[in-house]
């Protein structure tokens, strides 16, 4: 498969986060450092072998000059005003995709490993399916150890048959789904003509007053729309939320990013 194929898919990484929880105030979170790089550069590099070719579009937010600067000016970027959710976020680079592309990929900033044949699994098996939303899921054994912060993430509940009814985030669930150990990191793909009108519709009747893209997992649902998802190692999953985070990201990922043989087994 060439990059020609996949002409029709753009990838939107979302950068726009202020980091409250890093504890940091001088640099957008994406820029919080990974062995002399920013968490944001690692994760382009990463995927810059991907049969996706075209450019991201980097949605930025808090002091997004300086991401801007810090990355240069390859990349398309659009300008998230207000934080008011990771929904909103995606809904700001409609104008960028709409009438570009056909299926749109999206990941984190602060997610600084998601290999590129992963992403190549996803974007084939979405327009393979014909799937309105295809998601990456991760399965870990427990939650303990490094593992510990994806008991963070939502839980992906399905049928006897494997298909998917839900996700529960931890706040919402049931003791006994909180005992699931296939967890959500929130990596799609998204069918665009599906996407736009759908991401318009969201609603922040929530805690914290945001607008949600995990949400539209549920829309897809219940408007009887095919959901489709390929399971993923959890270091792909890995994200910085926290400086406990950040160290964790760092001992796992030591021999990923500094090319010393590889993945790093999963212990």
């Amino acid at each position: 498969m060439n990059g020609h194929e996949h002409a029709d898919v753009g990838i939107v990484i979302l950068a726009g986060g202020k980091g409250k929880r890093m504890q940091i105030e001088d640099l957008p979170k994406v820029l919080v450092p990974l062995y002399g790089e920013p968490l944001i550069k690692h994760l382009l590099h990463s995927i810059e072998a991907c049969v996706v070719k075209s450019a991201p579009i980097i949605i930025i937010g808090y002091k997004g000059e300086m991401v801007r600067e810090a990355l240069g000016p390859h990349y398309t970027y659009v300008e998230q005003k207000e934080q008011l959710g990771t929904g909103h976020a995606l809904l700001q680079a409609r104008g960028a995709c709409e009438k570009k592309y056909q299926h749109v990929v999206v990941l984190y900033g602060d997610m600084p490993h998601v290999p590129a044949d992963v992403v190549d699994q996803l974007v084939t098996k979405h327009k393979t399916s014909g799937a309105v939303l295809t998601m990456m899921t991760a399965t870990v054994p427990d939650f303990n150890d490094w593992r510990v912060a994806f008991s963070y993430m939502g839980r992906i509940v399905r049928d006897a048959n494997g298909k998917i009814l839900r996700d529960v985030e931890r706040k919402d669930a049931i003791e006994e789904e909180l005992e699931i150990k296939e967890v959500n990191p929130s990596y799609y793909c998204f069918r665009a003509d599906w996407l736009w009108p759908n991401l318009a519709r969201l609603k922040n009747n929530n805690a914290q007053g945001e607008y949600y893209l995990t949400d539209l997992l549920e829309m897809a649902i219940e408007q009887g729309e095919k959901v489709e998802s390929i399971s993923i190692e959890p270091l792909s999953a890995l994200g910085v939320n926290t400086p406990e985070e950040l160290a964790i990201v760092r001992k796992m990922l030591y021999g990923v990013l500094n090319g010393n043989g590889g993945m790093i087994k999963m212990v």
